[in-house]
């Protein structure tokens, strides 16, 4: 991409990326800017703020030589702009519109339709943690949706305000993409049934206790299908609206994957001037101040399905400097000459880092670094980005003892009853393991929270976290719920994986006074104290000890 920057039109809905533009004329260019930091430069990357990162697979040069003299406007050149970025007027689209900006919601109306970003899927909802996340995050006043596969339950357990999505993480033809519009964090509480052998009262009586007080079997769908098939479902079905850590590509090339975009040559022709450019491998135009002209830039297209930017933080380009000034527009719609967002930076000559080269600025006034004559700038790809620090935007609740089944010398009578267990109940924990791989490996930023032995316990007692899989006890099931909506915002916990149990020994019970509840953790002290990469999978290839 040569001669300008390109902005991103983000779609009206939840911030969707509609389409790139590179340059505007200085009478449009009279929009608001977005807050700081909108644009954010090191010698290499660009980042602005609302989607994006641009990274190319090969480098785009353009040389563009100026003239400053009256010259005859080309009207060819303008139709020709026109038709490129706009189909040809049709009566009957005409009548639509019309109707549409007649019958549109009023600005208070638009604003609660854009409320859908920022949602909290809640996953397993139903269950004993599940239902607890729902209740608090609820109280927090932050949007929540559901995924359940019983409404009638859900209903009954979660109230009639909370958002539903009637799914299976076991069947992926029930995830619909549609119901994850706007969902930018997730808390896992799914998992796999397990039960008395004898049955169980209609309030899971037996259940609540643990199954150290019962003989378990697994009821329902089976490990493989919940912890491991079910996982990878559910990871393919929000996976396009978290956010990756290493951001989306939009435009260019990165390792096996390639985007292309629809680019044209939009300049001052449009406003009368005589300004011309490019894009393509080897780019070569013109920008002249005849005619009261002066900008050239390339823009894409709209986008034919509009990109999901919502869960990003900005937009990131590569390019090759020259040591002009140029300005990215961004609009939020597939119109012609909507309101956008425009910045104006800097570049380093011979410098790869960050792009529209016009004599004006985003504000209407004159560009300092402007001069007539050849330029050029490679641009080498466009990326969504996260902004650091990053905080989990999967937050999945697994168990203690994932790894002991498998470890060489452990002794399995020592260890609890889903450790010893594990062949009779289907392989729980083995799979358990492989739906955390799942998550690691997915790109998400994520939290694994591995609670001991649950209980109906109330929240408040002091916890212990360690990691490696070593620790037994028991926590309470609010407990585990509070850990988890902490974890979303901290980046202490992101890429973690953790056992958390309480003081309390299973021997003891713990209450609180309800009039005087002891004040809630400061989990942060906790997730401060992880360690990067420590899952307990470490130990699993090392050979036995001789005793």
């Amino acid at each position: 991409m040569d001669c300008c920057c390109s902005p991103i039109h983000v779609s009206p809905i939840a911030n969707r990326t509609q389409g790139f533009r590179s340059a505007l004329p200085s009478d449009s260019c009279k929009i608001p800017p977005l807050p700081k930091p909108f644009l954010q430069i090191d010698h290499r990357l660009l980042h602005r703020r609302n989607s994006a990162r641009l990274t190319a697979a090969t480098v785009r040069r353009g040389i563009v030589l100026a003239e400053a003299k009256n010259q005859g406007w080309d009207l060819g050149r303008f139709v020709k702009t026109f038709y490129f970025f706009n189909s040809p007027p049709s009566p009957a689209k005409f009548i639509q519109s019309l109707i549409e900006r007649i019958s549109s919601p009023s600005p208070s109306e638009e604003n609660k339709t854009m409320k859908t970003s920022g949602v909290v899927l809640v996953v397993g909802a139903t269950g004993g943690v599940g239902k607890r996340v729902v209740d608090i995050l609820k109280k927090k006043g932050i949007p929540v949706r559901a995924l359940v596969r019983n409404e009638e339950k859900a209903r009954r357990l979660l109230g009639p305000d909370v958002d539903l999505i009637v799914g299976d993480i076991t069947k992926e033809n029930t995830l619909n993409p549609e119901y994850f519009k706007g969902v930018s964090k997730v808390i896992n509480a799914a998992s796999v049934i397990v039960g008395p052998k004898e049955g169980d009262t209609p309030d899971r009586a037996k259940y609540s206790q643990g199954i150290k007080f019962f003989e378990p079997e697994i009821k329902g769908d089976s490990p493989e299908m919940v912890e491991y098939l079910g996982m990878q479902n559910l990871i393919n079905a929000v996976k396009g609206t978290v956010a990756l850590r290493g951001g989306k590509l939009l435009f260019g090339c990165e390792g096996s994957e390639f985007k292309d975009l629809p680019w044209g040559s939009l300049d001052d022709v449009v406003m009368g001037g005589v300004s011309q450019s490019t894009f393509q491998i080897d780019t070569t135009g013109v920008v002249s101040t005849a005619n009261n002209g002066g900008f050239t830039s390339v823009r894409t297209k709209n986008f034919p399905i509009p990109e999901d930017l919502s869960a990003y933080d900005g937009f990131e380009l590569r390019l090759k400097g020259d040591g002009r000034r140029y300005k990215l527009i961004v609009r939020t719609s597939s119109d012609w000459d909507t309101i956008g967002y425009t910045t104006g930076f800097d570049t380093v000559e011979g410098q790869w880092q960050s792009l529209m080269f016009s004599k004006f600025e985003y504000d209407g006034k004159l560009n300092p670094t402007f001069k007539e004559g050849a330029f050029q700038l490679p641009v080498s790809t466009v990326k969504a980005f996260i902004k650091e620090p990053v905080t989990p935007r999967f937050v999945h609740i697994g168990s203690a003892g994932v790894t002991r089944p498998e470890r060489p010398g452990l002794d399995l009578s020592k260890q609890p009853p889903a450790v010893r267990l594990n062949k009779e109940l289907g392989f729980i924990l083995t799979f358990k393991l492989k739906g955390e791989d799942v998550i690691r490996e997915s790109g998400v930023p994520y939290a694994i929270v591995r609670p001991c032995a649950l209980t109906e316990e109330p929240a408040g007692a002091d916890l212990i976290f360690e990691q490696g899989d070593n620790i037994t006890g028991k926590v309470s099931r609010e407990e585990v719920a509070r850990i988890c909506i902490a974890a979303l915002d901290s980046p202490y916990a992101c890429d973690k994986t953790f056992e958390v149990k309480s003081v309390i020994p299973f021997s003891e019970p713990f209450t609180v006074d309800p009039e005087n509840p002891p004040p809630e953790n400061d989990y942060d002290v906790y997730f401060k104290s992880l360690k990067d990469g420590v899952t307990g999978k470490e130990l699993l290839d090392r050979s036995p000890v001789p005793v």
